[in-house]
């Protein structure tokens, strides 16, 4: 599964929900009749069904406002709160560049520098406004953002399920 967004809050009386994007095409993924996979993981209520159409969709301050089909009022949309949003990775065409991945692709991946020596696994992609982020689980546990551009991602072998990665000094001491 890919997530695609996060619920982040109701937004009205009506059952309108605050989405937190996390896909860089949020107009092909939230469109009117697509269906979303909730994460049974992140579901914070039983009662959260295992999918959610999309009714209505508008953007708002960088994120999305959605009602989603029988989602009316402001207490059923309370209940999806930290729902995340997904979609099967599995039905995502695959690019022709070989510079851009999907963030399925990239979790999982050991983060190594070009002589070997270990940083971490990628645990995440994070879609910031400047460019995205690996989020990596460091050796000690402790998690570290690193910017996914060439400059300290010069490498990202798929097949040897690794990114190989030359941070500026510093970067791991925050």
């Amino acid at each position: 599964m890919l997530v695609i967004g996060q619920i982040l809050r109701p937004h009205g009386i009506l059952g309108e929900v605050v989405v937190g994007v996390r896909t860089d095409e949020p107009s092909e993924r939230f469109v009117p009749g697509s269906v979303l996979v909730t994460d049974p993981g992140r579901r914070v209520a039983p009662d959260v069904p295992p999918t959610l159409t999309i009714e209505t969709v508008r953007p708002h301050q960088n994120r999305l406002l959605v009602v989603f089909d029988g989602i009316y009022d402001r207490t059923l949309a309370e209940r999806l709160r930290g729902v995340l949003l997904c979609v099967d990775s599995e039905s995502l065409p695959v690019s022709d560049d070989p510079d851009e991945f999907s963030d399925h692709q990239l979790v999982g991946l050991a983060a190594v520098s070009p002589r070997g020596e270990q940083f971490g696994e990628v645990i995440r992609v994070e879609h910031a406004p400047a460019s995205e982020l690996l989020v990596l689980r460091r050796p000690d546990g402790r998690t570290a953002l690193v910017p996914f551009v060439k400059a300290i991602v010069p490498e990202v072998d798929l097949a040897g399920g690794r990114v190989v990665l030359t941070p500026p000094e510093g970067l791991f001491d925050l």
